[in-house]
């Protein structure tokens, strides 16, 4: 019933953004070219990278706020580093990257469960935290285009079966991630935990190592979007990707994603993404307001979460109803 339920919405959902597409069509035919569609889910792919791990935080009862920040940061540091070892090799970039904001989502890992102080406290600090450490660490300046190595730079751009490595590692993270979260026992404590944490702690599960490690994938897959971000745009400054972790946390709920926990699917994740992603990309093309962006993502959040309570409370319902005939 439940797997039913997550199956409708993602399916509503998927009909919004093909509705999404033909009105725009009506305006701007081009808008649904192959070639255009491939650059818009590009554009997308720094968005889809970051809804996945906010997604797994978000099942265990969790939220990160601090992804963009870690992205800047981790941003920051790659691009320093490139600019001081020009020679250092990508794939050691790409894991220094994944590796510093693995570590930086450790920090609010371990604050949540040692600590036990409040996720979106924790992730509310060390937001603030990272951005204070970028402009330590860079002293304000801007790390520009011509500073960094043209290999850095050529990375997530170059394309591979007509599709840039920035989509693969997006489309990769998609297939990686749905296997883990239906096929491994990770994938079954984050769902457990955020079920019912009560539940869990009988069965034997560590609530708080389960959220630590929610919290390490959601800082790895930012430090990875890092470096695929300043080397794609060629530049690196402190307010990189400002106010970002709104839209990640939007993707998540619109994509279906109970703020509750425990319900949720990378494929909900990714659909959420795309709708914001279409938006975003649409809007200027047909003469609209960007400001009308946030009118809309804003109400599409307001309906997904409407949504969401609507399909708890009826779930809820049912188990009541199931409980009576079993008296």
């Amino acid at each position: 019933m439940i797997r039913r339920a997550i199956a409708s919405r993602e399916m509503i959902l998927l009909g919004a953004i093909v509705l999404l597409l033909g009105v725009i069509y009506t305006r701007f035919p081009g808008f649904v070219a192959p070639n255009n569609l491939i650059r818009v889910f590009n554009d997308t792919s720094p968005l889809i990278l970051l809804a996945i791990g906010q997604m797994i935080v978000i099942l265990t009862r969790c939220i990160d706020l601090s992804v963009a920040a870690n992205l800047a940061l981790t941003g920051m540091v790659v691009a320093m580093l490139n600019a001081a070892m020009p020679d250092l090799p990508i794939i050691a970039i790409v894991i220094l990257a994944m590796g510093l904001g693995a570590l930086l989502g450790m920090v609010n890992g371990v604050l949540v469960w040692k600590l036990q102080i409040p996720p979106i406290v924790v992730t509310l600090g060390t937001m603030t935290i990272f951005r204070g450490l970028i402009f330590v660490l860079s002293e304000g300046r801007w790390v520009n285009s011509h500073q960094m190595s043209a290999a850095f730079k050529a990375f997530p751009r170059s394309t591979v079966l007509g599709l840039p490595m920035l989509s693969w590692f997006a489309i990769l993270a998609v297939i990686l991630f749905t296997v883990i979260m239906s096929r491994t026992t990770l994938g079954r404590a984050v769902y457990a935990v955020g079920g019912n944490p009560h539940a869990a702690t009988y069965t034997g599960l560590d609530v708080g190592r389960t959220q630590f490690w929610a919290f390490t994938i959601s800082g790895a897959l930012a430090g990875l979007t890092g470096y695929l971000w300043v080397s794609r745009y060629a530049v690196a400054y402190v307010d990189i990707a400002g106010g970002f972790e709104l839209d990640v946390v939007a993707a998540c709920v619109i994509g279906g994603i109970s703020i509750a926990g425990g319900v949720g699917t990378v494929a909900g994740a990714l659909l959420g993404a795309l709708f914001l992603g279409v938006i975003k990309n649409a809007l200027p093309v047909v003469n609209v307001s960007p400001f009308w962006q946030m009118a809309i993502s804003g109400a599409a959040i307001i309906i997904a979460v409407a949504f969401n309570a609507r399909a708890n409370r009826t779930r809820g319902r049912i188990i009541l109803k199931r409980a009576e005939h079993a008296t």
